[in-house]
């Protein structure tokens, strides 16, 4: 069965277009030209993954995609027209997984569209009863495990969306060893180096804001011209 995708864009050629390109792809596509009806159709019937708009009538993209995350980490794509970083940082920070500036080539909507839902996908495969698929990751006071995608604080759930799942995942295989941007972006997102994105620093941000909030003494720290590591603060103040 195909995936489903949601598409909300008030530029009815665009939309068309993004809509063509998609199904060519694949996909099963509803389109609507604002996001409240997105939103209604979407707790309706759940997508796969919604792309929004920021700039329409009625409900803004980046209201309706914070309101998606109220109850769901379906992965969303936010668009944009404005060459603003404002707008598409405020987008990553409550909660979207991917931007893109208009204009854009359908072919790149396509492309990050792909890598979302691939890594979806290899989230939700379901598990091998093998010692392999039950192992845990840990560094300082978190915990995770992978057969049942859960990450823990001390025994508190964590309540990260996929792509934070994934960042922070990658980050405690390098036991405290600074990971690549460009290796981020690979491997989270399945964009090549050369790809402008600042989806790797928000989702960062995001997953630092939830270790704080759940009082973990673990902290993810910025390696100047590289990338980032994780640190145990409590390790660093005996």
């Amino acid at each position: 069965m195909a995936q489903l995708i949601y598409l909300a864009d008030d530029e009815e050629a665009l939309l068309e277009v993004f809509g063509t390109f998609l199904q060519s792809a694949g996909y099963d596509v509803q389109m609507f030209p604002t996001g409240d009806e997105l939103f209604a159709a979407f707790q309706e019937h759940p997508s796969d993954l919604v792309i929004l708009d920021i700039m329409m009538p009625g409900t803004d993209g980046l209201t309706i995609c914070k309101k998606l995350r109220k109850f769901s980490d379906v992965p969303i794509i936010i668009l944009t027209a404005k060459d603003s970083e404002m707008d598409y940082l405020h987008g990553l920070a409550i909660g979207g997984d991917d931007y893109l500036i208009k204009p854009f080539s359908p072919a790149m909507l396509v492309m990050r569209v792909k890598a979302l839902l691939r890594r979806v996908d290899m989230g939700q495969a379901k598990p091998k009863e093998d010692e392999e698929s039950n192992k845990t990751l840990s560094f300082a006071d978190i915990t995770m495990n992978e057969g049942v995608h859960e990450a823990k604080v001390d025994g508190r759930e964590l309540n990260l969306t996929m792509t934070e799942f994934a960042l922070l995942k990658c980050l405690l295989e390098g036991k405290g060893q600074a990971v690549s941007r460009d290796s981020l972006l690979k491997d989270v997102w399945g964009f090549q180096a050369e790809v402008e994105t600042r989806v790797t620093d928000e989702c960062v941000r995001r997953i630092r804001k939830k270790l704080k909030s759940a009082g973990s003494t673990a902290n993810i720290k910025a390696v100047w011209g590289f990338g980032y590591r994780l640190e145990d603060t409590a390790a660093n103040n005996e």
